[in-house]
C-alpha cells in the first residue's frame, strides 16, 4: 500500500492510485495530541487521541480492529491480546507477511482489507469491534478507513487516530507506548525496556556516523512516470534523523500539501545526493523496477550503489524504528562522496 498518486493532492488520493509518494506522500498531517488513557478490566476506560478527541467505554476494549501498522506497534509493546482484525497491507501475494506487519501473526487475525479501498463493513460488523484504531496524517482523517464508508464504519465502534507525521518519530513512538499502556500493556516489560535500549543506542550511534561522514541523503519514491523527492521536514522517520543531524536533502519547489516535490524522470537529478533511501513499500517501484529508466542509472548514488532502503510508514514503536536506524546508520558509514 504506500502511496498514491491522486485526483487531488492528498495522501489518501496517492494511495486509491497505488502509485508512489514517500511516507510523506500529501497528506496535511494532525499535530501531536497529549491525550491520557484509563480503565481497568471491569471499569470505565477512557483515551484522548490526537484529534482531541477522547474515547470512553464502560470497560477496557475487549475486540480491537486496526490498521495494520497501527497493530504491529502495538504488538511491540504487548497491547495486542485483544486484536481481532486489521485493515491495510498484512500479506503479500505469495502470502508472507507485508513488512507493514511486522511481528503479527498474520494468520491469526481476521484481514478486513488488504489494500487502500478494500474495507469490508460487512466483514468489520461481523467481529463486533468495540474499538477502532488507526494511524492519522490529514487532521481527522483515518488511514485506510474509507470515506464513501466512513459513516457506516463510524457507527460500528468509536475510534482513536493517533498523528503520524509532522512530529518527530520519537514523539509518535511515545503516544503509541501510551495508548499501549491504557490498554493495558507493561512498559516495563523487559522486552520493551530492551527494545528502547536497543533505540537509544542506535539514534547515538546514527548521530555518531552523520557527523563522521556527512554526505547528503535523499528520501524518495518512484513511480512509472514521476520521481519523488520527500520532505523531512513533515516525515516522522526524516524530521528524526535530521535532528540526529543526517543531512537530509529539503526538496525547494513542493506540491500542495508540502510531503514532497514531484519531479519528471527527465529531471530526477534535479538533487545530487551521496545516498538515496528508497521507498521499499509494496506499490512503489525498486531498484529492478527503475533499472529501465535512463534518467534512474545515471544518477551518481545508483551508479554509486549506494541505494538503502526507506520504510517510508515505519512502525512507531521501539522495536520497530530500530531497525531502519541502523541500516541507516550502516548506509551513511558506508557511502562515499559522490557529487
Amino acid at each position: 500500500m504506500r502511496t498514491s498518486r491522486p485526483l487531488t493532492p492528498s495522501r489518501r488520493g496517492v494511495l486509491a492510485a497505488g502509485g508512489a509518494v514517500g511516507i510523506g506522500a500529501f497528506l496535511a498531517a494532525c499535530g501531536g495530541g497529549g491525550g491520557k488513557g484509563s480503565g481497568a478490566a471491569g471499569g470505565t476506560w477512557s483515551f484522548t487521541d490526537d484529534r482531541k478527541k477522547k474515547v470512553t467505554l464502560d470497560h477496557t476494549p475487549q475486540r480491537i480492529v486496526a490498521f495494520t501498522g497501527t497493530a504491529a506497534a502495538l504488538h511491540d509493546f504487548g497491547a495486542d491480546t485483544r486484536l481481532v482484525g486489521v485493515f491495510g497491507p498484512t500479506k503479500l501475494t505469495n502470502g508472507k507477511p507485508d513488512p507493514q506487519a511486522g511481528g503479527l501473526d498474520v494468520d491469526d487475525v481476521t484481514i478486513i482489507g488488504n489494500a487502500y479501498g478494500q474495507f469490508s463493513v460487512e466483514k468489520y460488523a461481523g467481529l463486533r469491534p468495540d474499538l477502532l484504531i488507526t494511524n492519522m496524517y490529514e487532521p481527522g482523517a483515518l488511514w485506510f478507513v474509507p470515506d464513501d464508508r466512513k459513516d457506516k464504519i463510524n457507527q460500528l465502534a468509536p475510534s482513536i487516530a493517533l498523528t503520524s507525521s509532522r512530529t518527530p518519530l520519537v514523539k509518535i513512538i511515545e503516544r503509541y507506548a501510551e495508548l499501549a499502556g491504557a490498554l493495558g500493556a507493561d512498559l516495563k516489560a523487559k522486552r520493551v525496556t530492551d527494545a528502547k535500549a536497543r533505540f537509544e543506542k542506535a539514534s547515538a550511534a546514527l548521530r555518531a556516523a552523520a557527523k563522521a561522514n556527512p554526505v547528503k541523503v535523499l528520501a524518495c519514491s518512484g513511480s512509472a512516470d514521476l520521481f519523488y523527492a520527500s520532505n523531512p521536514g513533515i516525515n516522522a522517520d526524516l524530521m528524526y534523523y535530521k535532528s540526529l543531524g543526517v543531512d537530509v536533502i529539503v526538496p525547494d519547489h513542493l506540491d500542495k500539501g508540502g510531503y514532497f516535490e514531484s519531479l519528471s524522470w527527465e529531471n530526477a537529478d534535479k538533487y545530487r545526493a551521496d545516498v538515496l533511501l528508497l521507498d521499499n513499500r509494496t506499490a512503489t517501484l525498486q531498484p529492478k523496477d527503475l533499472a529501465s529508466k535512463p534518467s534512474w542509472s545515471q544518477l551518481p548514488a545508483v551508479k554509486a550503489d549506494q541505494i538503502t532502503p526507506w520504510s517510508s510508514e515505519p512502525r512507531f514503536s521501539y522495536a520497530g524504528a530500530t531497525p531502519l536506524i541502523e541500516q541507516l546508520t550502516k548506509a551513511i558509514r558506508d557511502a562515499k562522496k559522490v557529487r
